[in-house]
């Protein structure tokens, strides 16, 4: 490895050593706050946007609506690809932002409409970046692939410390395990319920949708990076 990889490489060690420490205390508070919170919301909300989840995991599996013309990047080096994955973050990032403050300015009703607009923002972003690091989406198993970096994204930490290891250990095996996309949709809004329930409220959804959405996207765009940098440079 050049110099530049091996620095990518203790940034990602750096960075799951971070992701893996116990939670546990943060994430039992999150969680009481949710419910308390959960009481408060119409039922047609909840149904609501747990069909988009659904949804939009779904789509994710089969490709379709996401799968962009594939982008020639063999000939980059690994730094090129960060630079241009970096890029596209920042991109994504500033659209969900400006999303965030319109559908949070709009009121309950529109509100609603966030959900939906974020998780095909924050699927574009992972589609898109998997391309630049030179994987073929078409192939179910790189949209799998995906689908683990969303989940473990935006999980608690016990699903964290059991699925980074297969990412680590992706290109070691032909076959992978499938996920569950009730437990993913599940955890995706356990995750993010509390803040984007924030976003309903009136007088203050915009600025919440805006530090909402902005912090997600970024979130997001970090746990992608280094994943693939696992991935591509650990057996490197």
């Amino acid at each position: 490895m050049n110099e530049y990889e091996q620095n990518c490489l203790r940034d990602a060690l750096t960075w799951k050593k971070k992701l893996l420490k116990k939670t546990g205390a943060i994430e039992k508070f999150s969680r009481k706050t949710q419910l308390k919170m959960n009481r408060y919301i119409p039922d047609k909300i909840h149904t609501g946007i747990t069909a988009s989840i659904r949804y939009f995991i779904e789509t994710m599996l089969t490709g379709s609506g996401f799968i962009t013309k594939e982008k020639e990047v063999r000939m980059l080096t690994f730094q090129q690809k960060e630079e241009w994955v970096q890029e596209k973050i920042g991109t994504y990032r500033k659209t969900a932002v400006i999303e965030g403050i319109g559908t949070g300015a709009g009121g309950l009703l529109i509100g609603l409409t966030d959900f939906p607009l974020l998780l095909s923002i924050k699927m574009k972003l992972l589609f898109d970046i998997s391309g630049l690091y030179g994987f073929n989406a078409k192939k179910y198993e790189e949209r799998l692939f995906i689908l683990y970096i969303f989940h473990i994204t935006f999980s608690s930490n016990e699903t964290k410390l059991k699925h980074l290891p297969l990412i680590e250990r992706w290109n070691e095996s032909e076959k992978h395990p499938e996920l569950d996309w009730y437990t993913v949709q599940q955890e995706y809004r356990d995750y993010v319920d509390l803040v984007k329930m924030l976003q309903l409220v009136p007088g203050i959804g915009a600025a919440v949708g805006a530090y909402a959405n902005h912090n997600l996207l970024v979130h997001l765009g970090e746990t992608a990076q280094n994943c693939f940098r696992l991935r591509m440079l650990e057996q490197k």
